[in-house]
């Protein structure tokens, strides 16, 4: 007795849909032409013996409907047959995500499996664009704001203060020349401190490596769960025998 797997019958689903839809969309052109479907005998016999012969024509019908039915019954009971056994293994199908040694997630049904890889998918993507801190800054975290945070740098605040110098003292006869200029003044100083919201590289990388890890271990169950020995199911014979008895 050969035993048939899940993933056998995984490969073979698509290929049985295509010819299944083909086969029906064909019989479905067939059956709209008319001449395919009509036949006819004709002969000819003159009123006298001395009149003309004609030889007799005939046209053979080339499609019966009935066997068309019979055709598309035969294509869509092993298409309904191929679903079926998927379907009633699917919902039998199971396996335990292992990350690491440690069962993440008992006994999951393969559909939940493959809903789990388009999901980890997105999350890889959403976990790769995640902001990281400045490599150039130096960032310790602080508890009270709860955000990352650089060391102070402080800097001074000048102001500009306008300035005289005597080019030439006055006499009896000349004013003073004085020539006006402005010099900077240091008159604060600022103490500067960044926050940010973002994570360090290490952390994003981290987290990177365990949606790998986690998508890993789901596509192992999922071919795990593919392993299953399926049962055929064999439902479509007894559709169609109801539908075109």
């Amino acid at each position: 007795m050969t035993v048939t797997k899940l993933n056998q019958i995984l490969a073979v689903e698509k290929g049985v849909k295509a010819s299944t839809q083909r086969a029906v969309s064909d019989a479905y052109h067939t059956v709209q032409k008319a001449p395919l479907l009509s036949g006819l005998s004709r002969t000819y016999q003159p009123i006298d013996d001395e009149g003309e012969q004609l030889p007799p024509e005939s046209t053979r019908v080339q499609v019966k409907t009935e066997q068309v039915i019979a055709d598309v019954a035969a294509a869509l009971t092993r298409l309904f047959d191929v679903t079926a056994t998927k379907d009633w293994t699917n919902a039998v199908a199971k396996a335990d995500v292992v990350v690491d040694g440690r069962t993440l997630i008992p006994g999951v049904p393969v559909t939940y499996l493959l809903f789990l890889e388009k999901q980890l998918v997105d999350l890889h993507t959403f976990v790769s664009k995640l902001p990281t801190l400045d490599s150039a800054e130096t960032w310790t975290f602080d508890d009270n704001a709860e955000t990352w945070r650089t060391e102070p740098v402080k800097t001074t605040r000048t102001k500009k203060v306008p300035r005289n110098h005597v080019l030439a003292e006055a006499t009896d006869k000349h004013p003073a020349q004085v020539q006006v200029f402005t010099e900077d003044i240091v008159v604060g100083y600022w103490t500067k401190t960044t926050f940010s919201g973002a994570l360090p590289a290490r952390r994003v990388n981290e987290l990177l490596a365990r949606v790998q890890k986690l998508q890993d271990a789901v596509k192992y169950a999922r071919e795990e769960a593919n392993a299953a020995t399926v049962e055929d199911q064999e439902v479509g014979d007894a559709v169609f025998r109801y539908l075109f008895a």
